[in-house]
C-alpha cells in the first residue's frame, strides 16, 4: 500500500513532536510542597512522572504532609530536607524525629548513596544516677524518665562510661555527618542531619555549566547533557525566537522535504550531549566555632601543689573528664566565672563550645 509523501512526513513530524514532548515533561522541575526541595532528573517523584524520568534509586515519593520522602532499600523512609544537583549531595532526617534511633540500622546498600562524611559513635545506655554525667547531652528520644542514651566520638568519655556499673554500651556505628569533626565530641544528640552523595549519573558538571540532565530517549538508558547556554543570544531571547517562529518554520521546512526527501535525517539530529543538571541547595545549617588558638593560651594556667588548694574550697574535680585533680597537675582558668579545668580539657572543650561547662556563660 502506498502511502502519499504528505501523509508519511505528517506522521514522521508527529512521531518526533511525541518524543520530543515527552521528553520535555521529564526536563520540567516536580516538588512535593511549599518549601520542599525541587525534584529533577536523576531524582522523580512517583505517580508524577513517568519512570523514563528518573534513574533506577533516585525514586521519591510524597507523603500525607506533602513532605518529600526517600526510600532506602534497608533502612525505610527518610524525610528529604536538600538537595544539591551541582554537588551531588542530598540531605535526610527521620521523618518522626530521632535520627539517632534511625542510625543504629542504617545501611545504605542496595542504593546509589554513600555517606560522604562518615564518623563513629558509640551509644551507652545509662541508668539509675544518670543525671551526675551533667556535662553530657543525652539523646532525648531515646532515653526514659531512670535512664539515659548519649553518643560520644571522645575515646575518654568512652573509657569513663565504659568503667561504669551504671553504663550498658550499646553498640558503635558509623554515621554520615554533615560536616567533618575536627575535634572529639564529648556527646551529641545526633540531631542534625545526614548527608550523603552519589556518584552515579554523574550530572554534576553538566549542571554547573546551566545544562540539563536526563535519558536520550523514553527508551534508553543514555545519560544525556541538553539545554547548555550558548554565547551571542541571551536564554530569554532564545526561547522568544523558539516559540515565535518554531512552528511556522517546520511548516516551511516540511513542504521543502516533500520535494527533496533526501534531508529528511537532518530532522532527526538530536541535541548535543555530555552528562547532567539544575543545583537546588537546601540551606545548610551554620557550624558554630568555638575561641581560636589564641585566646586560649591567654587564660591563667595554674599548677597545683601538693595541698591542691585552689580559689574555690569545693572545686577538686575537673567537670569535663570527671577525674580527681593530682598535684602538678596543670589547670586553667576561665577568668570571669573562675572555675578551673585540666588545661587539655578545656582547650580541647572551648574549641568547639564557647561557653563555660559548668555555668554556661560566654568567656571573653
Amino acid at each position: 500500500m502506498n502511502i502519499p509523501r504528505p501523509i508519511l512526513f505528517f506522521f514522521i513530524l508527529f512521531f518526533f513532536f511525541f518524543l520530543s514532548s515527552s521528553l520535555e515533561n521529564c526536563m520540567l522541575d516536580d516538588i512535593c510542597g511549599d518549601g520542599e526541595p525541587a525534584i529533577q532528573f536523576p531524582f522523580g517523584i512517583q505517580k508524577n512522572q513517568p519512570e523514563s524520568c528518573s534513574y533506577p534509586g533516585f525514586e521519591l515519593s510524597c507523603d500525607s504532609s506533602n513532605h518529600t520522602i526517600l526510600t532506602l532499600p534497608y533502612s525505610g523512609q527518610f524525610a528529604v530536607q536538600g538537595i544539591d544537583y551541582a554537588e551531588q549531595q542530598i540531605w535526610i532526617n527521620d521523618p518522626n524525629s530521632c535520627l539517632a534511633q534511625r542510625v543504629l540500622s542504617l545501611n545504605l546498600s542496595g542504593s546509589p548513596f554513600y555517606g560522604l562524611t562518615n564518623e563513629s559513635f558509640t551509644f551507652f545506655n545509662c541508668s539509675l544516677d544518670y543525671l551526675k554525667y551533667r556535662l553530657l547531652n543525652p539523646i532525648a528520644c531515646m532515653s526514659g524518665s531512670t535512664y539515659a542514651v548519649f553518643a560520644t566520638t571522645s575515646s575518654r568519655v568512652i573509657s569513663f562510661l565504659a568503667s561504669t556499673s551504671t553504663c550498658t554500651r550499646i553498640g558503635t556505628f558509623v554515621v554520615p555527618v554533615e560536616f567533618p569533626l575536627y575535634a572529639e565530641v564529648m556527646s551529641s544528640d545526633l540531631n542534625g542531619h545526614l548527608r550523603l552523595a552519589w556518584d552515579r549519573p554523574g550530572c554534576g558538571r553538566c549542571t554547573a555549566r546551566g545544562g540539563r540532565c536526563g535519558f536520550e530517549s523514553n527508551s534508553s538508558h543514555q545519560v544525556v547533557c541538553s539545554r547548555l547556554p550558548q554565547r551571542g543570544i541571551p536564554r530569554g531571547a532564545r526561547y522568544a525566537i523558539t516559540v515565535g517562529v518554531g512552528v511556522p518554520a517546520i511548516l516551511c521546512v516540511l513542504g521543502v522535504l516533500c520535494c527533496v526527501f533526501g534531508k529528511v535525517k537532518s530532522l532527526t539530529r538530536g541535541h548535543r550531549t555530555l552528562p547532567e543538571f539544575n543545583s537546588a541547595v537546601a540551606p545548610q545549617p551554620t557550624i558554630v566555632r568555638g575561641l581560636d588558638r589564641s585566646s586560649l593560651e591567654a587564660y591563667p594556667k595554674i599548677v597545683l601543689g601538693e595541698s591542691r588548694r585552689l580559689p574555690k574550697p569545693d572545686d577538686n574535680m575537673c567537670s569535663i573528664c570527671l577525674s580527681e585533680y593530682r598535684p602538678k597537675e596543670t589547670l586553667k582558668t576561665i577568668p570571669p566565672c573562675q572555675h578551673c579545668f585540666h588545661a587539655d580539657c578545656i582547650d580541647e572543650w572551648l574549641q568547639m563550645n564557647a561557653t563555660c561547662p559548668i555555668c554556661r556563660n560566654s568567656p571573653p
